[in-house]
C-alpha cells in the first residue's frame, strides 16, 4: 500500500515536466525526412525503429544514464541538457521514469515485438509499455503506459486494458542526424534551451534562499562558538568538526565540513573579525556570502551586519554591505 501511494503521488511529477514544457512555448525547428519511414517493420523494436529509440531512451532515464539520455536529444537540445545543473540533468530523467533514485533498466517483449520497460528501483518499481507508433513524415507519436510494477492487475504481454492506476501519455519523436530523437511529451514540445533558462533560474532563486538560511546557521554558530570558548573562532575552519575525538577551539563541531571549509549550495562564504581594539573595545565580526559562480549558481550577495540582519543585492558577484536592503 506504502508504494502505492509513492507512485501516485509519483505521478503528479510528470505534470510538473508537462508546466515546464509549456513554458517552452517554441517550434521545433525542420528536422531531415527519413528513408526508413514506410517500413512496416516501424511498430516493432528493430534497430533503428522509434520503438527501439523509445525502449533505449527510457533504459537510460532509468539508469540515470546522462551519456545514454542526450544521444536521443535533437543536437540542440543536447547542447542545452550538457548546460544543465547535474541536479536538472538528473531531475529530467527522473521525471520521465518517476523514480527519484536511480533504478535498473530490463525489457520485456510481446508477441507484437513491442517492449515494456521495467524500472527496478531501491524502494520502487515501474514499468512503462510502449505502444504502437503513428508515423508521418519525419516524425513518430508513440503511446506510453506508465504504471506501478506492484500493480498486479495491470497489463499482462497477452491483454491490451490498461491498468487502473496507468497513466498513458503521447510521446512524439522526430528523425534528425541519422536517428530518432525525443521532440514532444503530450502535446507540448521538448524545448530544452527555454527550459534551461527557467531551471537555471529556480536553481538561482533556491541558491539564494539556502544561502541565506546559512548565513543564520553560521551566525548561530559563531555565537555558540563565543559562549563556549569565550572568543571568536579564527576562521571558518574553527567551526568545523574535529579529524576525530572530542570537539575543540580548533574545530569545534558546530557546521559540516562543506561550510567549515568556504563554500556551499552555490555559495562562497566570508568570514572575518573586525572591531577590536588594544582599550578593549569588543571584538565583532563580518559575514558575507557571494554566488560562486555569479549567474550560474546565484545572483544577489549576502551580508550580516552587526546586528544579525541580513542584507543583500544583485552586485554582480562583489561582495554586499550594510548599506544594501535587508532580505528579512
Amino acid at each position: 500500500m506504502q508504494r502505492t501511494k509513492k507512485f501516485l503521488a509519483s505521478r503528479g511529477a510528470i505534470l510538473a515536466l508537462l508546466a515546464l514544457f509549456a513554458c517552452a512555448g517554441s517550434s521545433a525547428r525542420a528536422q531531415e525526412k527519413s528513408p526508413a519511414l514506410s517500413s512496416p517493420n516501424l511498430t516493432k523494436a528493430s534497430p533503428g525503429t522509434p520503438v527501439a529509440a523509445l525502449r533505449d531512451l527510457l533504459s537510460a532515464a532509468c539508469s540515470q544514464s546522462e551519456e545514454g539520455f542526450a544521444k536521443f536529444l535533437t543536437s540542440r537540445n543536447a547542447q542545452s541538457f550538457a548546460h544543465l545543473t547535474a541536479a536538472a540533468r538528473v531531475a529530467l530523467m527522473k521525471r520521465l521514469v518517476l523514480l527519484d533514485e536511480p533504478g535498473k533498466p530490463s525489457v520485456t517483449t510481446n508477441e507484437a515485438g513491442r517492449p515494456t520497460v521495467r524500472c527496478e528501483g531501491p524502494a520502487l518499481a515501474t514499468e512503462m509499455r510502449i505502444g504502437g507508433p503513428v508515423t508521418e513524415d519525419n516524425l513518430a507519436f508513440l503511446p506510453l503506459e506508465i504504471r506501478n510494477a506492484a500493480d498486479r492487475s495491470a497489463v499482462t504481454n497477452n491483454n491490451d486494458d490498461a491498468s487502473p492506476d496507468a497513466r498513458e501519455i503521447q510521446i512524439g519523436l522526430v528523425h534528425d542526424s541519422g536517428g530518432w530523437k525525443l521532440l514532444s511529451v503530450g502535446l507540448l514540445l521538448l524545448d530544452l534551451p527555454s527550459l534551461e533558462i527557467e531551471w537555471n533560474r529556480a536553481s538561482m532563486d533556491q541558491n539564494e534562499r539556502d544561502a541565506i538560511r546559512t548565513l543564520k546557521e553560521v551566525a548561530k554558530a559563531i555565537e555558540t562558538y563565543r559562549r563556549t570558548y569565550t572568543k571568536l573562532p579564527g576562521s571558518l575552519s574553527n567551526l568545523g568538526p574535529p579529524a576525530k575525538g572530542a570537539s575543540t577551539s580548533a574545530a569545534a563541531g558546530l557546521v559540516d565540513a562543506e561550510l567549515a571549509a568556504g563554500s556551499k549550495s552555490g555559495y562562497t562564504f566570508r568570514y572575518v573579525i573586525v572591531g577590536a581594539s588594544a582599550v578593549g573595545a569588543p571584538a565583532r565580526y563580518a559575514l558575507a556570502a557571494t554566488p560562486l559562480v555569479y549567474g550560474t549558481t546565484g545572483r544577489r550577495s549576502f551580508f550580516v551586519d552587526e546586528n544579525g540582519f541580513i542584507h543583500g543585492a544583485d552586485r554582480q558577484g562583489a561582495l554586499a554591505g550594510p548599506s544594501d536592503p535587508r532580505v528579512e
